[in-house]
């Protein structure tokens, strides 16, 4: 599933190449893909020009002349931006004709995307009860003592929490317990102050290289728009069979349903 660096990068590459387009038609191939009524959606967003990018956790955020075209890629989400002469497959359910003859594709395989129109003036601070942005003043060692002490569950799936935090996902939680030195079982409960401060320079460093490195080709991801995630070679124990660091042996368990990989000897 792409993860913040990955949607990140896919903002910054869809602002430089279509901000300023007219979207002059709209498609709807697989009709699941948008929330609400798929003639209405295509209707709302004829005419309107792609202004400003952002991104919230996980979500897309286009912002047009009168609307935000929200955009989550789930499992296998990615966008194609080609001319309309050029063959379709199966996979691409929403196509964005543009006003310079180019056509956004959305390729989803595993059909879980979804794409929905919001007011202008929607209040993104509580978009889907997700919790702050890791680089914002808000995530805080305050806040993470806070949030912890209230819930007993393990660091891993504390991290995963987009309540917790927004936009980290399995690879990255991984990648920041094993910078903290904290095994991805322990309960959030039974860490310290100085694990709270390294929880957060290390979220913040972490995502930050991968944003650099363009996220992470692991599994399925890649841009689709001319650029190739590099963040795997940064990885310690995410899916690699010796630890980067010390040469272990990587160890993976299954908690709350994802494969968490850790270092025994690094991760006490």
């Amino acid at each position: 599933m792409p993860e913040l660096p990955e949607v990140e990068t896919v903002v910054r590459t869809l602002e430089h190449q279509i901000s300023g387009r007219m979207i002059t038609d709209v498609t709807v191939r697989y009709e699941k893909t948008v929330v609400g009524d798929p003639e209405t959606f295509r209707k709302q967003l004829i005419r309107q020009h792609f202004r400003t990018f952002a991104r919230r956790g996980k979500y897309l955020l286009f912002y047009l002349n009168d609307v935000i075209l929200c955009v989550h890629l789930r499992m296998e989400g990615k966008f194609w931006l080609q001319k309309p002469e050029e063959p379709l497959n199966r996979h691409m359910h929403v196509l964005i004709d543009l006003d310079d003859g180019m056509q956004l594709r959305y390729h989803d395989t595993r059909k879980f995307g979804r794409m929905e129109i919001l007011p202008l003036d929607t209040d993104l601070r509580t978009f889907h009860e997700l919790g702050p942005e890791p680089f914002s003043e808000e995530f805080s060692r305050a806040y993470v003592h806070a949030y912890r002490i209230r819930h007993d569950m393990p660091l891993k799936s504390l991290l995963l929490d987009q309540r917790f935090v927004a936009g980290i996902g399995n690879i990255y939680a991984d990648e920041i317990l094993a910078a903290c030195n904290l095994r991805p079982g322990r309960s959030c409960q039974r860490i310290t102050a100085k694990d709270e401060e390294n929880l957060i320079r290390e979220t913040r460093r972490i995502l930050k290289a991968a944003i650099a490195a363009g996220g992470t080709t692991i599994r399925s991801y890649t841009s689709s728009l001319g650029i190739t995630g590099l963040f795997q070679t940064e990885c310690t124990v995410h899916m690699m069979k010796t630890c980067a660091r010390c040469g272990s042996d990587i160890h993976m368990k299954r908690i709350g349903g994802r494969s968490s990989y850790y270092c025994p000897h690094c991760q006490k």
